[in-house]
């Protein structure tokens, strides 16, 4: 069988794939293959903002729309587990929200031995991806690929919903990802000049007309080839039942698949638990026991309120208003297809006692329910009510040994009193917000969970019936120390035991940080790159942070 030769093979073109294809190519001596398992995502609903409510409910060309098992604290429901695919993977689908979460997120993985990964060390790299509306300061980037606008609604709704925190005592902030994350206001997007701004649109553009990087669409990896304690290669199919091909990687392979498929094709190639490689008659080619487990993700529940005095979504878009939206961005690059109705928000403490917000609000311009497969003909607004921190632990495995059948996902959500705690807290947060002056002009009637439902049992249940995924699972591949049995990397997102293989994804996260997950996942594949070429890595940056009410050293 032919084998072209590279450099490095990077599986998966979602957020960390496009950073690593252009930073590597950046030096035009490497030669570097991509692989992505979907196409090119050039469908006008990936570059319209407005086009994230249909992406995100439906399987197809840009959703691999994946289940999970039945959660045993979720009534025994499958879960609806949309993730991207296509050049640009879940940034082509997302909500488009910059969060990149606490600053002792990340001190906290250093605190686990992870040397490199204090918040005052990633904060360059933050920066270097970043071009931010406001310009480049002393936690913004300003000359970065990746595009950070201000939303630009008219809607009153969002500026309402930050004074109502204030009215409600809590804090307010201008600036999620600077001095202050905690507290109410605006978030920034991934958004240009009206267009969703994807890794792919960021990194891909230019890197693509570089002749030493090869794209390579539908192609599906089915196995890294392993020599001697040693990723050598990959096997792949491009398109269903079409032929093998193989690829040989002179430096690295680099996986980068995503938090569900980073672990499944690790197992497929024989690395993971024994025992359970052992079940799909897979050939044990290395033991990590940790492959699959330490799945973490943010559950959410939609708090909903009818709405009056509001253009919302559902109006703005009834009937043929929808056709006329489309038609204003395809011809003109106007209008609401310029948004995703989703603008202001807040992090917050669930109890007093903590060092740092447990619950993200999303405040979006409509009713959602079943992450809007369920149309709800009512003008209203929704408080997406999130745990930041779950105690509990999921997993990824095999469903077969068979690389196009989809994974088993169980993640096991609400398994410990805190996380059923702190959800339930936060839907009681949430309703006191919405009950302050601010929201008197618009704030109708409640729609979900309803005025009736308000002891803890009659919360728990509601909760349990209706809480679904806010997309941002992690950990499945995660980062640790030599001595750590269940660490896949080291802190250089090296696999532990073996060479020339690396995992660079949200996967590798040690602990879920504390918001939305997609410009940490770029972060951390912008830091990998130096780590990958052997550069030293960019110095630390000191800057103050907010917390408990004072300014302290990062």
């Amino acid at each position: 069988m032919a084998s072209e030769r590279f450099d490095y093979i990077v599986i998966g073109a979602g957020s960390a794939g496009c950073v690593l294809a252009a930073r590597l190519t950046e030096d035009p001596n490497i030669k570097v293959l991509l692989l992505e398992a979907g196409g090119k995502n050039t469908s006008i609903l990936v570059k319209m903002p407005a086009g994230v409510g249909e992406l995100i409910k439906a399987k197809g060309e840009q959703n691999w729309g994946f289940w999970t098992e039945a959660e045993p604290h979720l009534d025994d429901r499958k879960l609806w587990w949309p993730r991207g695919k296509g050049l640009g993977g879940s940034s082509a689908i997302n909500g488009m929200v910059y969060i990149r979460g606490h600053a002792r997120d990340y001190d906290q993985w250093r605190q686990m031995g992870l040397s490199g990964w204090s918040y005052s060390e990633v904060l360059p790299y933050f920066k270097r991806s970043e071009t931010h509306h406001a310009g480049g300061d002393a936690y913004h980037g300003g000359a970065g690929p990746l595009h950070v606008s201000k939303g630009e609604s008219p809607s009153p709704f969002y500026p309402a919903l930050i004074e109502a925190g204030r009215q409600a005592g809590y804090k307010t902030t201008r600036d999620f990802n600077g001095y202050q994350q905690e507290g109410f206001g605006p978030y920034d997007l991934t958004i240009r000049d009206g267009k969703r701004w994807s890794a792919a649109a960021a990194y891909l553009t230019e890197a693509l007309s570089r002749p030493n990087l090869t794209c390579v669409t539908e192609a599906r990896t089915t196995r890294i080839l392993i020599e001697k304690g040693r990723a050598i290669g990959v096997e792949y199919v491009v398109g269903k039942g079409g032929a093998k091909a193989v690829a040989h990687a002179d430096a690295e392979v680099l996986l980068c698949a995503g938090a569900v498929q980073s672990p499944q094709i690790l197992q497929l190639a024989g690395i993971g638990d024994p025992d359970l490689l052992r079940q799909h008659g897979i050939d044990v080619v290395h033991e990590s026991k940790g492959v699959g487990a330490n799945l973490q993700d943010h559950l959410d529940v939609c708090a909903s309120w009818t709405a009056k005095n509001l253009t919302t979504a559902y109006s703005a878009n009834k009937g043929l208003k929808k056709l006329a939206t489309g038609l204003s961005y395809m011809l003109l690059g106007q209008g609401l297809g310029r948004q995703q109705f989703l603008e202001s928000g807040a992090f917050i403490k669930s109890r007093p006692d903590l060092d740092r917000p447990d619950l993200q609000i999303h405040g979006v311009l409509a009713i959602m329910q079943d992450h809007g497969k369920v149309v709800v003909e009512k003008d209203g607004f929704t408080l997406h009510v999130c745990q930041l921190r779950p105690e509990s632990r999921g997993k990824v495995g095999l469903r077969s040994a068979d690389p196009f059948d989809d994974p088993t996902i169980l993640g096991n959500y609400l398994a410990t009193d805190e996380d059923r705690r702190a959800l339930r807290e936060g839907v009681r947060m949430a309703r006191e917000v919405v009950a302050q002056a601010a929201l008197d002009p618009y704030r109708d009637a409640e729609y979900a969970p309803g005025a009736d439902v308000r002891s803890d049992a009659d919360l728990d249940a509601w909760i349990r019936a209706k809480s679904e995924t806010i997309y941002h699972p992690v950990g499945t591949c995660r980062m640790g120390t030599a001595g750590d049995s269940m660490a896949v990397v080291d802190d250089q997102l090296r696999v532990q035991g073996l060479a020339g293989l690396r995992v660079i994804d949200a996967s590798v996260m040690p602990t879920l940080v504390g918001g939305n997950t997609n410009a940490p996942t770029i972060m951390i594949a912008e830091r990998a790159s130096d780590l990958i070429r052997g550069k030293t890595t960019l110095a630390p940056m000191d800057v103050p942070v907010f917390e408990d009410g004072r300014a302290v050293a990062a």
